[in-house]
């Protein structure tokens, strides 16, 4: 994956109800376990090849025009789940989720 384009190892931003309580988890105050989160997690879906380093470098080169340190890289990969749609039989596809842990104080705040 040298020598490759960012946006080939990022392909997009992972936006569900569980990813978006993991973002906001750095303010919560309410529970002792999630008081010690004060650095932001945000969820990627990334390339099945990639690595955590060149994911760490992507989303640094990615979002360079905020100064963002990545700390800490956690991937995941999600096996393919049976479907069933009006008889047809199939699968979901597999993907590679990344869970990308920022600097305190940094953030990503886009417009989705």
């Amino acid at each position: 994956m040298k020598g490759k384009n960012p946006f080939h190892v990022i392909k997009s931003r992972h936006i569900t109800e569980k990813s978006t309580i993991l973002e906001g988890l750095q303010h919560s105050t309410s529970n002792k376990c999630t008081a010690k989160c004060a650095t932001p997690k945000y969820v990627f879906i990334v390339d099945k090849r990639a690595n955590k380093v060149e994911i760490a470098q992507a989303i640094e080169s990615i979002y360079a025009e905020k100064k963002i340190k990545v700390e800490a890289v956690n991937t995941l990969n999600m096996k393919p789940k049976k479907r069933r749609v009006r008889g047809y039989k199939g699968f979901r596809p597999a993907v590679k989720k990344a869970i990308v842990t920022l600097e305190s104080g940094d953030s990503i705040n886009e417009a989705v």
